[in-house]
């Protein structure tokens, strides 16, 4: 079966993130005095041949903590449709 995987990739809870600063600031000084907490996450999606939604899930947690993530300043979540 050919599943849809989302892994939704953000930084660990407490550390600086640089981008989203820089994009709040900016969004401030534009008028946007209202936004606060911006942050950024990334996306991977893909289509996943793999026998069940289970196996499916494992591959993907595979990758993650393979190549697609940083376990020292990333968490991760899979969802898999």
């Amino acid at each position: 079966m050919k599943f849809t995987v989302n892994i939704e990739v953000k930084l660990k809870e407490g550390l600086l993130n640089p981008e989203a600063n820089t994009i709040q600031r900016s969004l401030n000084l534009i008028g946007y005095k209202n936004v606060s907490d911006f942050d950024t996450e990334k996306m991977f999606s893909m289509k996943l041949e793999a026998k069940s939604k289970d196996e499916a899930a494992k591959q993907a947690d595979e990758m993650c903590r393979r190549i697609l993530v940083n376990p020292v300043i990333q968490d991760y979540k899979i969802s898999v449709v």
